[in-house]
């Protein structure tokens, strides 16, 4: 066997195996390498920018793995451009990098290699040999300013004196979110309504994030989104040609693949006392959503267990929700709503990998799938489906493909009663909505209980939408032929709905 020079071997490029300079699995790989998935709407936006004449500041943040560099790598792919990425280091080192690539290629290399102070470093944004208009990008922006503290206001007095009216694009983005939205974007600072444009980054929806398996069936799409989420360089580390099972025992059990250590990893970047925030995370993956059942658990002190949820709903990987029928004095209530995992896998990792780590460490792959991982994963599945549907129809709304047009949508609870779908729109009208990720049809019996929860809640004029992964029973099917405000959505019609 010969090792050949320049090729990339990791997860996302497949298994590379070289024989002669053979590449088993080429095609897949140079697909994966070159392949911009995605966040259409983001470059959209950005190219609407770049072609206004006049100066452009803007604000891109989100957390860690989002995709913020490829979307900017994306954009600026076809454009001449400055692109920096900020350092952990000392304000002098920062200074001298920054200096460095903005003088690359340019004439007045050939006299100064460094510039005196971060204002003639700004200026010289003015001065860069592009054609058209001057493209600078700065990537983890908050490591520059934490360096340095004065440099928002140095670019807010640059901004206001003379690059708005110059033909410019200067990009800031960074991961820290906290610091983003408190130290850059809130009133209180300098640079405060100099941004002319602002994109916090979310996860992808499932429309888009199963782009990144075009060889997996339906159903395996719907599996590996509810193990991944939306995150991209999650997306990336499954292999299309394995199985979810083979993909979750290699690339994610196995000790040193990416994903094996990705959690600890991100939490030790993001926060201190990471003893503590895995126990909440544990918790809440393990059902328990309810502040005083979280209480209950972790014994953590009631003063200090708000501060630490907020935490972690400020980086996204927890969210509050409340029942869709809420008003805001209800959503005051600190009490009321649930707190759940936004990051599918985040949500997988603590609810399968956290508990089984010291197996994992001891090799035993395929046992704890086999009895941890095997017999939970349809069961873990399903409230991702349920985000699919929702999804699901958010899209066909859009589209205008249902009986009416809903303004918002979500879930319902009440006291051991819940509702998997609901939707309202201006009308008195309704969707009432129940989803079922299992190995059975769905029947009218399926139908009858949901229309026994429906008193509760007060909606009016109700649609049925039920959504199956196995489909439905002839007597369901038939009753649907006959009522018009029953509609059965099996997996061929959510796919279609995607694709």
């Amino acid at each position: 066997m010969e090792i050949v020079e320049g090729i990339l071997t990791s997860n996302q490029c497949g298994h590379i195996i070289l024989l002669n300079h053979d590449l088993i699995n080429c095609d897949y790989i140079k697909w994966r390498l070159k392949m911009f998935i995605g966040r259409r709407s983001e470059v959209d936006f950005l190219k609407s920018r770049y072609e206004k004449s006049n100066g452009q500041l803007i604000v891109i943040y989100g957390r860690r793995r989002i995709g913020k560099t490829e979307l900017l790598r994306e954009f600026c792919k076809d454009k001449p451009h400055v692109f920096y990425s900020c350092k952990e280091c000392t304000d002098a080192e920062q200074l001298s990098s920054f200096s460095g690539r903005m003088l690359r290629n340019t004439q007045a290399s050939k006299y100064i290699n460094k510039f005196n102070d971060w204002e003639q470093a700004f200026k010289f944004v003015t001065e860069l040999p592009q054609q058209g208009k001057k493209l600078i990008v700065i990537d983890e922006f908050p490591y520059m300013v934490h360096a340095n503290s004065s440099i928002p206001s140095l670019i807010q007095n640059l901004w206001d004196e003379l690059l708005i009216r110059e033909d410019v694009m200067i990009i800031l983005c960074g991961s820290a979110m906290s610091f983003i939205e408190k130290e850059i974007l809130a009133e209180k600072n300098p640079m405060y309504g100099r941004a002319t444009g602002i994109l916090k980054m979310n996860q992808m929806d499932f429309g888009d994030a199963v782009k990144f398996f075009p060889d997996f069936d339906f159903k395996d799409k719907i599996l590996a989104y509810s193990i991944l989420g939306g995150i991209p360089h999650y997306l990336k580390q499954f292999d299309g040609n394995l199985s979810i099972e083979e993909n979750i025992k290699s690339n994610i059990l196995t000790r040193g693949s990416v994903l094996y250590n990705e959690v600890e990893f991100l939490m030790r970047q993001e926060l201190r006392e990471t003893s503590v925030y895995n126990t909440l995370i544990t918790t809440i993956a393990m059902g328990n959503t309810k502040l005083n059942d979280i209480f209950q658990k972790t014994q953590i002190d009631r003063a200090k267990i708000s501060v630490y949820l907020r935490n972690l709903m400020d980086l996204n990987i927890l969210s509050r929700e409340f029942p869709i029928t809420d008003g805001i004095k209800s959503t005051a209530n600190v009490q009321r709503g649930l707190y759940n995992i936004v990051d599918n896998f985040f949500s997988f990792w603590y609810r399968f990998i956290f508990p089984n780590l010291s197996e994992l460490e001891a090799g035993d792959v395929d046992g704890v799938f086999e009895y941890s991982v095997k017999p939970f994963i349809d069961s873990y599945s399903s409230k991702a489906f349920e985000n699919v549907c929702i999804q699901c129809l958010r899209k066909k709304n859009t589209k205008g493909d249902l009986p009416f047009r809903f303004r918002k949508i979500g879930r319902w609870w009440e006291k051991g009663c819940e509702i998997d779908i609901m939707a309202f729109g201006d009308r008195e009208v309704s969707i009432i909505g129940e989803c079922k990720w299992q190995s059975t049809k769905m029947g009218i019996s399926d139908l009858e209980h949901l229309k026994s929860k429906i008193k509760r809640t007060g909606a009016a004029q109700p649609y049925y939408y039920l959504f199956s992964k196995s489909g439905f029973n002839s007597e369901l099917i038939n009753l649907a032929g006959n009522d018009e405000h029953l509609y059965l959505i099996g997996l061929t019609e959510i796919e279609k709905v995607f694709l």
